[in-house]
C-alpha cells in the first residue's frame, strides 16, 4: 500500500473561473478513496508554457497521501478533469483544469501514459515555485537525482 508515500500533484487552469476550477479539483482529489490532502501551495498566476498565445494560468501544487497506485491515481485525476468539463485541444493548449502526477514517493514510473517523476518538472517555474513553497527538499532531491543521472552518462 502506498498510503505513507508523499505524492505531489500539479494543478492548473487558464479557462473560465481559474481559481475556482483549481479549488474544485482539489475538493475532488480530497474525495478520492483512500486519499487525504496534506497541504497545498498558494495559487499563483503564471504565463503559459509551451504555447504562449493563450490566457495566463492559475497554478498550484498539492501534497496528498493516497492508497491508490500511480496508474489508479492517474485514471482518477483524468476522470476529475473530464467531470469538470476539460476538453482535449492540443498539446500545451488552454484548459479548464489540468492535474499532473509530479512525484509519487521515491517511485520511478515509466509507462506510455505516466512518467514519474514528471520528466519536465524542474524546467517549469509554474511547478517548481509552488512545490518549493510546500516541499523545498523535494526540489533538491530531484535536482540531485538529475545531476546524478547526467553524470552517469551512456
Amino acid at each position: 500500500m502506498a498510503a505513507d508515500e508523499r505524492v505531489f500533484l500539479g494543478l492548473g487552469s487558464n479557462l473560465g473561473e481559474r481559481e475556482e476550477n483549481v479549488r474544485e479539483a482539489l475538493n475532488q482529489i480530497a474525495a478520492l478513496p483512500g486519499t487525504c490532502v496534506v497541504r497545498t501551495s498558494a495559487l499563483i498566476e503564471t504565463e503559459p508554457w509551451g504555447v504562449e498565445n493563450q490566457p495566463p494560468f492559475i497554478n498550484a501544487v498539492t501534497e496528498i497521501r493516497t492508497s491508490l497506485e500511480p496508474s489508479e491515481l492517474l485514471e482518477a485525476t483524468k476522470r476529475i478533469e473530464a467531470k469538470m468539463g476539460r476538453e482535449k485541444t492540443y498539446r500545451w493548449g488552454p484548459r479548464l483544469v489540468d492535474i499532473d502526477v509530479l512525484v509519487y514517493g521515491q517511485r520511478r514510473v515509466h509507462t506510455p501514459r505516466l512518467n514519474v517523476p514528471h520528466p519536465q518538472l524542474l524546467e517549469r517555474p509554474f511547478v517548481v515555485e509552488p512545490l518549493a513553497e510546500i516541499a523545498p527538499e523535494v526540489i533538491e532531491e530531484l535536482r540531485r537525482a538529475a545531476i546524478s543521472l547526467r553524470s552517469a552518462g551512456p
